[in-house]
């Protein structure tokens, strides 16, 4: 793995599968830029009439994403600034929920926060055994309001609860699998991209429009995301400026506080 204080987005396409790669030296965090990238790319490959099938990754063999940056978040410093970040995650999920291509993702380690939602915005889900999930923003005083439809949608609002009220607490892989957020669930990293290989392989060799079609069922009844996403947005940008978050925030950067 490249390292880059910065992070990158990379879009690499073969036999008609665009594999999407990001990647941030915070364990895999998103801060703003990385997520407009990240639209890009999902945009990019979703209208290319090469792609059948899009796989969106993490580099790396521990985190697949930590969600918000809170080096970005603690910078915050009016509602407009932080309605615009948390759009970046709603931007990043209508373009998975609006791409004509199936979404594969793949989670190789621990989800939290805007991992667990990019998990849920994909149409399919392979993880490891190692891919525990977390939703830790009521701690930090917000809430996963931005990623709560896509999550719902996967794992139902029963486990939604549990998930977002036990805010410190991760679920195993398998607790994940059992409620829907991943399909499949592997011993190890080789295992999984075997397995990843060999279906997006099939999915590839299937009908354009047959593919299409499937698409759109999967997403039936989603077509008010864009402007209940941005309404979500809102709403965390404006709960990120209390002196509660804001003191939670700088505390955990600092090394004081666990999350």
């Amino acid at each position: 793995m490249s390292e880059n204080p910065n992070g990158y987005v990379i879009a690499r396409h073969k036999d008609g599968i665009c594999t999407i790669t990001f990647y941030h030296p915070a364990q895999n965090s998103l801060p703003a830029d990385l997520l407009k990238q990240l639209c890009s790319e999902i945009e990019n490959a979703g209208n290319s009439p090469e792609t059948r099938v899009i796989v969106l990754k993490s580099e790396g063999d521990r985190t697949f994403c930590a969600g918000a940056s809170f080096a970005e978040l603690v910078q915050v410093k009016d509602k407009e600034a932080g309605a615009e970040f948390f759009s970046g995650f709603a931007r990043v999920i209508n373009a998975c929920r609006k791409s004509p291509k199936i979404i594969i993702a793949r989670v190789q380690g621990k989800a939290v926060g805007g991992g667990v939602g990019l998990a849920a915005a994909a149409d399919y889900c392979l993880a490891t055994e190692a891919a525990a999930i977390k939703l830790s923003e009521l701690a930090i005083g917000i809430g996963p309001y931005v990623i709560s439809p896509a999550v719902i949608r996967k794992i139902g609002l029963s486990a939604f609860s549990q998930l977002t009220i036990r805010a410190t607490d991760f679920q195993s892989a398998i607790w994940a699998k059992e409620k829907g957020l991943y399909n499949d669930v592997y011993s190890d990293i080789n295992t999984l991209d075997a397995e990843l290989n060999a279906l997006t392989q099939k999915l590839a060799s299937y009908h354009r429009e047959a593919l299409y079609g499937l698409k759109q069922i999967l997403w039936e009844g989603t077509e008010n995301w864009d402007e209940l996403l941005t309404e979500r947005a809102a709403t965390s940008g404006e709960l990120v400026l209390s002196e509660f978050t804001q003191q939670t925030l700088k505390s955990f950067l600092e090394g004081k506080r666990a999350i």
